[in-house]
């Protein structure tokens, strides 16, 4: 057998270090950006620090949560848009901190690719330290890992994961909910980050292109309006707890209302929602339209224009409401809590927008 004298480099299997150190270079300043008392969000060093005293906290609890994107990423990756991704990242992990009282305080980001374009990922790191800002959470480390074989070429995958602390005593979740609480629900942006391998089918199948103007908003290509951000709910809803206003709170994310309300919600009751106290936002007409999606499908499916809800008890409900609008959201009073038995449930009846006929949902209930 012939000797082999060919002399193999990291490179040519696919993975570029120089790359990947011009990246950090580059997101050193975005990290920078998000410093916070507690952290400098440095980055070069094998661990993140953070300091729990300087922060302000005596007796903390902390508070962890992950997620990822899904297949929003295909959007981004197709329309050649990647800038906002990242607050999309940072806003599923915490959104759902902030549900139990929990400041965020600090966040982590792995990003994976088949090849790494150093301008691709500065633009989705750009994002994550947007939505760290927002949510006044330090970038405080990560990991990018350049994995040829494993994607193809320049796509990518992303994770996050948020650390959160809340004074011991102080976290709320859901026990004191009784018949009676209102519930509010703060407008989303849209689609946020869920049933995105839903509306990826719509837009194939019925021959849409990203670059086209969207149908329900013409200001903006389609790309652009899928690729709206995940609203970011910390600081409105951290106000709102440190106002003692809030009962509970609830993401809706993933199974809509009828998954997501009873999660906070005790035993004996039922949460009642009004899908006519809010205009049914154009995406989610457009999407039930050219997917003849039923409205049980939607309700499971999307957040269909509200992203949060906040229960609320009936003599705060005025005060709460004019305290989130001051913060910057868009309110509505979309139901109540009401009675009910064993585990608890979540009820929709009315209509919205284009949601058509009044849709009676009273037989579809989920169970905590």
């Amino acid at each position: 057998m012939a000797q082999d004298t060919q002399s193999y480099t990291y490179k040519q299997a696919g993975v570029d270090i120089d790359a990947g150190e011009a990246l950090v270079e580059n997101i050193k300043p975005l990290a920078a950006s998000t410093r916070r008392s507690g952290a400098d969000a440095s980055l070069g060093g094998f661990g993140g620090l953070f300091d729990l005293r300087a922060a302000g906290f005596q007796d903390p609890i902390l508070v962890a949560a992950n997620d990822g994107v899904g297949t929003k990423l295909k959007v981004a990756i197709d329309a050649s848009k990647h800038d906002t991704v990242g607050i999309d990242l940072v806003a599923m992990c915490v959104n759902d901190l902030v549900v139990q009282g929990a400041e965020p305080l600090l966040f982590l980001d792995y990003m994976a690719t088949g090849h790494l374009d150093v301008a691709q990922m500065t633009d989705v790191v750009a994002g994550i330290a947007e939505g760290c800002r927002q949510a006044g959470c330090a970038l405080i480390g990560g990991e990018t890992a350049e994995m040829p074989g494993m994607y193809h070429d320049k796509d990518y995958d992303l994770a996050g994961f948020a650390v959160g602390a809340a004074e011991r005593g102080t976290m709320i979740d859901g026990s004191t909910v009784a018949e009676g609480d209102v519930l509010l629900g703060l407008a989303s942006n849209g689609t946020h980050s869920n049933g995105y391998s839903l509306i990826r089918r719509i837009v194939g199948d019925k021959g849409f292109n990203y670059a086209d103007k969207a149908p329900f908003d013409d200001s903006l290509s389609l790309g652009e309006a899928l690729l709206a951000p995940t609203k970011i709910y910390v600081k409105s809803c951290l106000e709102g707890v440190r106002k003692g206003y809030v009962k509970a709170l609830s993401h809706i994310t993933g199974g809509g209302f009828l998954e997501n309300v009873p999660r906070v919600m005790p035993k004996d009751t039922l949460a009642e929602i009004d899908s006519g106290a809010w205009a049914l936002p154009g995406v989610f007409g457009w999407l039930q339209s050219e997917g003849n999606i039923a409205t049980a499908e939607m309700s499971r499916t999307f957040n269909c224009g509200i992203g949060m809800v906040v229960v609320v008890a009936p003599e705060h409900a005025d005060a709460a409401k004019a305290l989130f609008e001051a913060e910057g959201e868009t309110v509505y009073t979309i139901g109540k809590i009401v009675a009910g038995s064993g585990s608890p449930k979540c009820r929709v009846t009315g209509k919205a927008g284009t949601w058509g006929a009044k849709v009676d949902w009273s037989a579809i209930t989920a169970e905590a």
